[in-house]
């Protein structure tokens, strides 16, 4: 056993006596010993019941003949940061959250591990620990929030969001907008639509890290407490049988992965997660694998945020398994290992049906779309690529002027005075993974256009990020970033950009060279501190804007 080192022998006994102090005796200290990780806090509900799920965690593990040992680490809940400079620091947390589950457990030289969690940053962050430590383990998602209801319509955080913007436009009153405020989230969970958290949830899932079933469980349901302790049962069936993950999330499982978010219309953040989790894995995954998946596979899912239903009503209509049996039906998906020691194919044969009629789900013969709810776009303003959100509008191409802001508050700020007009293409730049630092997602800007009634007739282009909340004419991640002299950070307003999903392309026919002579680098807005740090090592978001002690990595150099 890796504890071995530091529990047996006469030289160990000062590292015993440290771990009989907290209360393990000798059969305890004599078993393997199984990290359990979370990311519980009380700031928000996407991470409040993971404490509890940890305990029925280290209960199966104990039944299953081996000693957890408990860590926790941070989140950063983008519910509350949006929009602020407290979201500079969601993304770097995934880095954060990565490095201290590989710190705590290497440090102690623990045996396999099980990593609870819970809001959009904690949930890859659990598959990169997974992919860069390859010892036995499993990831558990804490479950989605339950919908709220107002005037007898399903809601979610997302339309808090457009309620400001809706508000800001003078649409609806302060007790209106308190209504929907009050109404929106009723309990435990993470956000409740297909928004980055279920999506990623699914994606672990698809991986072959979490057991088939076990992530679609809301966080207030009754099940969710068995499955935590299965979960500990699972990881000393991975450590006995040496069942690691770099066996189980191989190239196959990626494209499911890929796949499985462009039917069900979920995040363009899985394809930075995605490829910073094949990183850690050591798998190859570059931009146009996630094109290909959209491209080849319907959009089989009506979902929120374009759709009609909540992660809790798609759970009730078969959750993750129906719709991996019709991509299956389909001959979309790959079948591949899992956590379990079955096949993909094996689980979602085993796991149980709809337990209520919810029209959540289309055949891939009549789907709502006919390809995936993503594009990636290169052209003069996104030589590295770019990810266009397609899902929730039905153009495919847009042509405008540019209105250009340097953050996000100020393009926030206009859209609230009233100062975009229908037919502009918003450009906010300086909010990439370095020069933001930390790539903040766009929700307040994007659900305020939706709020005013602009949700489809404004683009916006953003080296940024957006919300698996948000939908609308949207292109984010745009590479090189303007921090490190993108095409992007040359642009002016009034220049005219095309954003064309036939021909793939971001481009204007402004004279970029000319401007590019005059160009300089902004000055770094975080001088000191994690976010300064962050901002020297983090690389492109094309390849996942993963932090690297050197040069950002590069799959072609292996």
């Amino acid at each position: 056993m890796r504890s071995d080192t530091i529990k047996k022998g006469p030289d160990r006994a000062a590292a015993r006596a440290m771990l009989r102090a907290t209360g393990m005796d000798d059969d305890a200290i004599a078993k393997p010993l199984v990290a359990v990780v979370h990311t519980w806090s009380n700031v928000s509900p996407c991470n409040i019941n993971l404490r509890d799920l940890a305990d029925e965690v280290a209960e199966g593990i104990r039944a299953a003949g081996g000693t957890p040992v408990e860590f926790n680490t941070i989140a950063v809940t983008d519910g509350i940061a949006m929009g602020t400079s407290g979201m500079r620091n969601s993304l770097a947390s995934r880095e954060v959250i990565t490095d201290s589950i590989e710190l705590a457990v290497n440090g102690h030289c623990l045996d396999a591990m099980v990593v609870l969690c819970g809001c959009d940053k904690t949930i890859p962050a659990a598959a990169m620990a997974l992919g860069r430590l390859n010892i036995p383990g499993v990831a558990l998602y804490g479950g989605s929030i339950d919908h709220g209801k107002r005037n007898g319509k399903s809601i979610t955080i997302q339309n808090v969001f457009e309620a400001i913007g809706a508000h800001g436009a003078g649409k609806i009153s302060d007790e209106e907008l308190k209504d929907v405020e009050v109404k929106a989230c009723p309990g435990a969970g993470a956000c409740g639509g297909q928004y980055t958290a279920n999506t990623m949830a699914m994606v672990l899932t698809a991986l072959g890290v979490s057991p088939v079933g076990y992530n679609d469980i809301p966080a207030p349901h009754a099940d969710k407490p068995g499955v935590a302790r299965r979960c500990g049962e699972l990881v000393m069936e991975c450590l006995r049988e040496n069942r690691r993950p770099r066996d189980i999330m191989t190239r196959e499982a990626f494209i499911n992965a890929a796949r499985l978010a462009a039917a069900t219309a979920g995040s363009t953040n899985a394809a930075l997660h995605l490829l910073a989790i094949a990183a850690e894995a050591e798998v190859k995954l570059d931009l146009e694998d996630f094109n290909t998946a959209s491209e080849q596979t319907p959009v089989v899912a009506d979902l929120m945020p374009a759709g009609r239903y909540s992660a809790v009503e798609m759970f009730e209509a078969g959750g993750v398994a129906e719709v991996s049996r019709i991509l299956r039906d389909a001959k979309l998906l790959h079948d591949v290992p899992t956590v379990t020691g079955r096949s993909y194919f094996e689980e979602i044969d085993a796991a149980p049906g709809a337990t209520a009629d919810h029209p959540v789900f289309r055949s891939a013969k009549d789907p709502l779309k006919p390809r995936g709810g993503y594009s990636i776009l290169y052209g003069n303003l996104a030589p590295d690529g770019c990810v266009l959100k397609l899902a929730g509008q039905g153009r495919t191409d847009f042509e405008g002027p540019a209105r250009v802001f340097d953050c996000e508050e100020d393009a926030f700020a206009a859209v609230q005075h009233g100062d975009i007009q229908a037919g502009d293409v918003i450009v906010i730049r300086h909010e990439g993974p370095a020069g933001g630092p930390g790539m903040r997602e766009m929700l307040g800007v994007t659900a305020a256009l939706v709020g005013r009634g602009l949700g489809n007739d404004v683009a916006l282009i953003t080296d940024g990020r957006f919300s698996g909340a948000t939908h609308g004419f949207m292109v984010g991640h745009v590479a090189p970033e303007a921090a490190r002299g993108g095409p992007i950070a040359l642009l002016a307003d009034g220049d005219t950009i095309r954003i064309d999903s036939a021909t793939r392309t971001l481009s204007t026919d402004a004279d970029l060279d000319t401007r590019r002579q005059q160009w300089q680098p902004p000055r770094p807005r975080v001088t000191r501190g994690a976010l300064a740090k962050y901002a020297q090592l983090v690389g492109s978001a094309s390849e996942g804007a993963i932090t690297q002690p050197s040069a950002p990595y590069q799959w072609r150099n292996r």
